[in-house]
């Protein structure tokens, strides 16, 4: 596996060592490290990559094997070997929005495993690849058996995306991926009230008007959450602003 610099650097060295990826899922990873959620009919797998606790997910269909990554965001040689161990059938890679730690391995990991990547078409410029597909809310990604809507979020970015893995008979839950629209207490981060706004707006309508409080939200960074934890505090945010 690839081990980290104690000077700071992302990766020191390759030793033989594969990544190992735990069982135990609690929504909580260290740096570096990866843990495995399984599901009925589908697997996430979330490592915490970089200095700033950027959550890259690989979501696989149990049936088919392909997979979809989310977000490439740090720790290139660290991604490439996960996704060369865990998800050689990868399918897309999606980006969720355009600030620079949630895509700084994109271009290696593209590059390294020829797989097509996707993002919303207004924050798509400043990506070091062009996508190969511009997601718009409403659009639907389809992963092996997996379905995934794409929920557009104005605020955080104007193109930020948030993907909702539809359940099933077996999964109840939807998977909820927010990228930097929606954490564990609250709205992601805005310069604006007008930006604020939006953001609160679009999660209210969007995401907490939809979604049941079982919806597992998996955020761009840190640990997991559900709509259920966050719903009582939407007045509070509300009043709190930006």
């Amino acid at each position: 596996m690839l081990c980290a610099n104690p000077d700071g650097g992302n990766v020191a060295f390759m030793t033989d060592e594969p990544i190992r990826v735990a069982n135990s899922y609690t929504g909580h990873v260290e740096s570096q490290n990866a843990a495995r959620r399984t599901l009925p009919g589908v697997t996430v797998i979330k490592m915490s990559v970089g200095p700033m606790d950027n959550n890259a997910y690989i979501v696989t269909c149990a049936t088919t094997g392909e997979s979809l990554l989310i977000d490439a965001a740090n720790d290139p040689d660290l991604l490439i070997e996960l996704v060369a161990e865990q998800a050689p059938k990868l399918s897309l890679i999606v980006t969720t929005h355009q600030h620079m730690d949630h895509w700084l391995a994109l271009e290696a990991v593209a590059e390294s495993t020829g797989v097509p990547t996707a993002a919303h078409q207004l924050d798509a410029e400043p990506l070091p690849v062009k996508p190969d597909r511009f997601l718009a809310g409403g659009d639907v990604i389809v992963i092996g058996n997996l379905t995934f809507d794409v929920i557009h979020l104005r605020g955080h970015t104007p193109g930020s995306v948030a993907l909702a893995l539809r359940p099933t008979g077996e999964r109840m839950a939807v998977q909820l991926f927010t990228g930097d629209c929606l954490f564990p207490g609250g709205p992601g981060r805005t310069t604006s009230p007008a930006e604020f706004d939006s953001l609160l707006t679009g999660l209210e309508s969007q995401v907490f008007a939809t979604y049941d409080d079982d919806t597992v939200v998996y955020a761009g960074h840190g640990d997991d959450t559900t709509l259920g934890a966050e719903r009582p505090h939407l007045k509070e945010w509300r009043e709190r602003g930006w």
